[in-house]
């Protein structure tokens, strides 16, 4: 049914309204790193600055320890995703091609493990870490960050395998292929939209990820980025100049990697239902 003319006016009315909501914070974040500190603490709030400065982002880059940060929540980011990715995957083409007793039940214990909230797992990942020699190393943040995403990512793989039909691996192997071979040549290509959506989610979990990295991670040579965000607050005072403009430097790389994958994500999340 076609909507009327004051329906369309009030639905982007509503639009640009709950845009502006959901803008807003980004923006005051933006423009507050290139004020100077007078600026930040005046009582003026200034929608529009009327003068900027790089000072903000000058401090933050050259604070000790920003590049180690920056190099070790890459190292665990797109390794865990990575290792989530291939691990997700070897599990969700059994579980999608293959008929075996407890399938549904594994499926179900997957689903399961998904729902735990990664805080309330520290407790025990804190004692298999301790136990395991891997305190204050990045392969235990390595290996938290994909235990947390492997869940997700196995679900959501075995939906996209289940939507490609077996019949195309099929008329591969007919024409000479393999079983490996027809996997490689027609199912993982056509899986680039999922593997593309999945990673996305492993990449900003990993990323935004404080606790793990705060309480594993006692070498400041080891911690992450998130860490270091915190170290603009101290017991006297908050520098929120630098705060912000670290903000908007902690937000870039996933900000490229999105950018980077966006043109298969949109085509990946609209395809990726789940087949009973």
């Amino acid at each position: 049914m076609r909507k009327s003319l004051s329906q369309r006016i009030t639905l982007s009315v509503v639009g640009v309204i709950v845009a502006v909501l959901f803008g807003f914070p980004t923006y005051w974040l933006i423009t507050t790193s290139f004020k100077t500190p007078g600026q930040v603490l005046s009582p003026a709030y200034d929608l529009i600055p009327t003068s900027a400065t790089l000072d903000n982002f000058v401090s933050a880059i050259t604070k000790p320890g920003f590049v180690t940060y920056m190099t070790n929540s890459l190292i665990v980011t797109l390794g865990s995703v990575l290792c989530a990715l291939v691990a997700g995957l070897l599990a969700a083409v059994p579980l999608a091609r293959m008929r075996f007793r407890g399938r549904r039940g594994f499926l179900l214990l997957v689903l399961i493990a998904q729902l735990a909230p990664l805080p309330a797992l520290f407790l025990p990942m804190f004692l298999l870490m301790r136990d395991a020699g891997l305190l204050n190393t990045l392969p235990a943040l390595l290996a938290v960050y994909t235990a947390s995403t492997l869940p997700f990512t196995t679900w959501m793989l075995y939906g996209f395998v289940n939507g490609i039909p077996i019949e195309l691996e099929e008329a591969a192997m007919i024409d000479g292929c393999g079983r490996w071979g027809a996997f490689r040549r027609v199912t993982l290509p056509l899986l680039g939209p999922g593997l593309v959506a999945t990673s996305v989610f492993g990449f900003i979990t990993a990323w935004n990820e404080f606790l793990y990295a705060l309480v594993l991670m006692k070498d400041q040579g080891k911690q992450t980025l998130p860490v270091w965000l915190s170290t603009f607050r101290t017991a006297f005072s908050v520098d929120w100049g630098g705060i912000m403009a670290a903000s908007v430097i902690y937000a870039v790389p996933a900000l490229v990697f999105f950018l980077i994958v966006q043109r298969k994500l949109v085509s990946g999340l609209t395809s990726g239902a789940v087949k009973g």
